[in-house]
């Protein structure tokens, strides 16, 4: 189905501005939808000549070459409050001013009408109330509001006071004054209209407040009635709602009571002489919050311990150092220095889990300081090695990325010593490649030598040094992958590649 924009954009004259005051409209309407018990839809006049994209499911209900005012319907919200009226988006659809008179009456005439139209999909009249949406003075769109009309019980004050908060924002649509343009709204965060409802009038007192949002302040310890009263009288935090009359746009602010948060939204409703009254929507919050501040805490104990477990490696690649200095054995110290550096590459993922919340880790952050210590380590006046990083793994869980680096530490520490070896003349300047590339199902890591290569009838299930037996361990039992050495298509060298399936370490 095809955005907003993309319909605004492909199908009507608007301009980006105006775009953006239908896409905040969108953004804030369920909760119209919920006052008002009904569908909301959304038309905008269409261009000329549209060019129509094939894949924006635009459907024509009249033919497009028609001199009839036409237009496409951008938009369309159910109630939660209520029973829809479509059971199919009406996105996408061009309608004319024969399908949709009052629509396009609304739209020339400019102002709100109401009336009733008879819906072929669902073979039945169905009532709307057309409400013009003003930007800047320019009306460009409207806004429908259809519900089949109602037969039966007279409606009770929740749904009056609910029906006369939405004429009211309906006027302000008319008036371009809804929706704000500057709102610090999260849309996932914010309250919805079941969540509890208070109705404020000019002097910030109670109008009107709804079953469940009494339920709500006496969850907060306020038990006293509230109707005539400002909420601040009543001991209940009001600083929002004098910041929201204050300025005229909504206020959404957390309210801590005891043990009970509550997430506390305001919205000013307009008129012509200015704030003329709020609507207060309240959502409990309490078990959200604690569940994060859990999280939080769990969060800063796991990077804790990681900390804790890089200072104690760290500890310990001391004492082998120290330990080193004083071997007289030559194979000692390179010995030594090898558990250093596996050690060291450990660590530095342990450093980088202490840094960031989670167990995954962006493993180039790890990869670059472990490339530039094996570097330091192999590099001397007579045999200089270039190391590149190409490519991206992004971020990998940790019980892949602690195996990789020690995979990696002994594949570097390997072909330094095996693709350039001491004294061998070298007919082109030394480089090895770390290639990184990964999908949704599978990890690649490529290192790529322009070195002698490996002796004739090498293979990886053959080799008996310790490095190549680390990586093979590490790769077929820890990581579940596998290993594969080639010969490069053009000159001299080695290329190893690693395959590991990132699904078998999904969670």
């Amino acid at each position: 189905m095809a955005s907003l924009a993309e319909l605004v954009r492909n199908q009507t004259p608007l301009a980006p501005a105006q775009t953006m005051h239908l896409q905040r409209l969108v953004a804030s309407w369920n909760m119209l939808a919920d006052f008002c018990f009904s569908d909301l839809v959304l038309f905008v006049p269409v261009s000329n000549h549209p060019s129509v994209d094939p894949g924006s499911h635009v459907e024509a209900l009249e033919d497009p070459d028609s001199d009839l005012q036409r237009m496409v319907v951008v938009g369309h919200v159910r109630p939660s409050t209520a029973q829809t009226v479509y059971r199919h988006d009406l996105i996408g659809q061009i309608v004319t001013q024969d399908n949709r008179p009052i629509v396009a009456r609304a739209l020339m005439g400019e102002e709100i009408i109401e009336g009733d139209v008879v819906v072929p999909d669902i073979h039945e009249a169905v009532r709307v109330l057309c409400i013009p949406v003003r930007h800047e003075g320019e009306v460009i769109g409207v806004m429908s509001r259809e519900s089949t009309p109602s037969v039966g019980r007279a409606p009770g004050e929740l749904e009056r006071t609910y029906g006369d908060i939405f004429n009211r924002f309906a006027r302000m649509i008319a008036a371009g004054q809804y929706p704000f343009r500057l709102d610090d709204s999260d849309s996932k965060e914010s309250p919805r209209v079941g969540d509890g409802v208070v109705v404020l009038d000019r002097t910030r007192s109670v109008e009107y407040a709804s079953p469940n949002a009494v339920s709500a302040l006496h969850r907060m310890g306020v038990h006293a009635n509230t109707e005539g009263r400002r909420l601040g009288e009543v001991g209940l935090e009001d600083e929002p709602i004098r910041d929201a009359f204050t300025v005229g746009k909504p206020i959404t602010q957390e309210v801590e009571r005891g043990d009970v948060i509550v997430l506390l939204r305001c919205i000013p409703m307009l008129d012509s002489q200015g704030v003329s009254g709020a609507v207060v929507l309240f959502r409990d919050v309490t078990e959200v919050r604690i569940r994060d501040r859990l999280l939080m805490s769990k969060d800063a104990t796991i990077r804790e311990i990681h900390h804790r477990v890089k200072n104690n490696l760290q500890t310990i690649s001391s004492l082998l150092q120290l330990q080193g200095r004083r071997t007289g054995s030559t194979d000692a110290k390179a010995a030594i220095a090898e558990s250093v550096r596996r050690i060291s590459s450990i660590a530095l993922v342990h450093e980088t889990l202490a840094r960031e919340a989670g167990e995954e880790v962006a493993f180039t952050e790890i990869l670059r300081p472990l490339v530039q210590m094996v570097n330091e380590a192999v590099t001397s006046p007579d045999r200089r090695i270039e190391f590149e990083v190409t490519g991206d793994a992004g971020t990998l869980p940790a019980q892949v990325a602690t195996p990789m680096a020690v995979v990696l530490t002994e594949l570097l520490q390997n072909t330094a010593d095996h693709a350039f070896p001491l004294g061998t003349r070298l007919y082109e300047p030394a480089h090895v490649q770390i290639d990184l590339s990964r999908d949704h199902y599978e990890l690649v890591v490529k290192v790529v030598d322009n070195g002698v290569g490996v002796p004739e009838g090498f293979t990886v299930e053959d080799a008996k040094g310790l490095g190549f037996s680390i990586v093979r361990a590490l790769v077929t039992s820890d990581l579940k992958g596998s290993i594969e050495l080639h010969s490069p298509v053009q000159g001299s060298g080695t290329e190893v590649h690693l395959h590991v399936p990132l699904s078998a370490f999904a969670n």
